[in-house]
């Protein structure tokens, strides 16, 4: 078997063996508690910790709650990067547009005058006399019928010149216009996007440096009650019986976004990132509809509010779940109550329980 069956092999088992245990309703997950004597208070033998380090238990629950605020945070501050960086490029490219449209503009403006400046010079060579005048002074009736003919088409291609010039010179005006507003708008989007990227580094870089203070066991069990806490909201969420009447089989193009997503597996989370190979949680979502030749919005927000919705009993395998009240996360599901998604910095494109986050509704990119 070849390195690339057999990473499809290795994809495949992990999420048929991740879906087993989060779509078994009322599964229940045991959570452990720290060594104690009989009287209460932890082992001895423990490590001492650095004064100013949470204590194991409620402080370390403490210590997880604020970190999600941090990432989460962090996560809303990336969606506005991200729609800022989308708006830059569409900007960027209408002035780019603009601007070949004025070059275009000068360039039949500059032939107009060629055009004005050889009829001033003809008019000239004939002493300053207009065709009118040359016309009448004629002795050959003939010929005078002829050339009222051609000075009444001389004059109505005077006029369409001159009409056609300050139009052009309108255009030409319009189109400045419209490119300095441009420019103003992508400098606008530029600040936002600086902004964005300041709270983005601020925020992770608290949450990085509050878990810098824990020593290795305790992050081994904050990690412990990150899982346990996604266990127990994803056991919660089945036993609503919200899975009862999801039954949607997947589209086309929604298996071809599911199976590109499912690639992605174990790549890391980097804010901003679309891949190839990094992801935040709405690149992943775009780029894997992109691959299936249906794109959708950048951002998780944007999804919510541009894509169609639908029920939670009426979800299929392709459909994106827009988590938190703001719309700050987005995941794919892939059946049997499960997502994948790139969760936060730190960790990777992974697999995880549809109802392990708050649920703000689900959306369908190819309705």
């Amino acid at each position: 078997m070849g390195p690339g069956k057999r990473g499809l092999l290795t994809a495949a088992l992990t999420v048929i063996c991740a879906v087993t245990v989060l779509s078994a309703p009322g599964t229940a997950f045991a959570i452990p508690e720290p060594s104690r004597t009989p009287s209460g208070t932890p082992t001895p033998g423990a490590t001492p910790r650095p004064a100013g380090t949470p204590a194991p238990g409620k402080d370390l629950e403490e210590v997880r709650a604020k970190l999600d605020k941090l990432y989460h945070d962090a996560a809303v501050a990336t969606d506005v990067y991200n729609a800022a960086e989308e708006k830059a490029e569409k900007q960027s490219a209408e002035i780019v547009a603009l601007a070949k449209k004025i070059v275009e503009g000068r360039r039949k403006l500059e032939e107009l005058k060629d055009r004005a400046g050889a009829a001033a010079r003809d008019q000239y060579r004939t002493g300053g006399l207009s065709d009118t005048a040359r016309f009448l002074l004629s002795d050959d009736p003939g010929r005078f019928l002829d050339g009222a003919g051609r000075v009444l088409q001389g004059q109505q291609a005077a006029k369409k010149l001159m009409a056609e010039k300050a139009r052009t010179q309108q255009e030409l005006q319009s189109y400045a216009d419209d490119a300095s507003a441009r420019w103003k708008e992508l400098e606008a989007n530029r600040k936002a996007k600086d902004a964005a990227k300041k709270k983005i580094e601020k925020q992770i870089d608290a949450a990085e440096e509050l878990q810098s203070r824990l020593e290795k066991k305790e992050k081994e069990r904050l990690a412990e009650l990150e899982r346990e806490a996604a266990a127990r909201a994803q056991t919660a969420w089945l036993d609503t019986g919200a899975l009862k009447d999801v039954h949607g089989k997947s589209s086309a193009r929604g298996e071809k976004a599911v199976k590109y997503a499912t690639r992605q597996l174990g790549k890391p989370y980097v804010w901003g990132a679309e891949g190839p190979d990094s992801f935040d949680c709405s690149g992943l979502t775009s780029q894997a509809w992109a691959a299936a030749g249906h794109p959708v919005p950048r951002t998780s927000q944007e999804q919510w509010k541009q894509l169609k919705h639908v029920d939670v009993k009426d979800m299929r395998p392709g459909d994106l779940v827009i988590y938190f009240d703001d719309a700050s996360h987005v995941g794919m599901y892939i059946g049997e109550g499960a997502i994948i998604h790139a969760p936060r910095p730190g960790r990777t494109v992974t697999i995880a329980g549809a109802g392990s986050m708050p649920i703000l509704g689900v959306v369908r990119p190819d309705a």
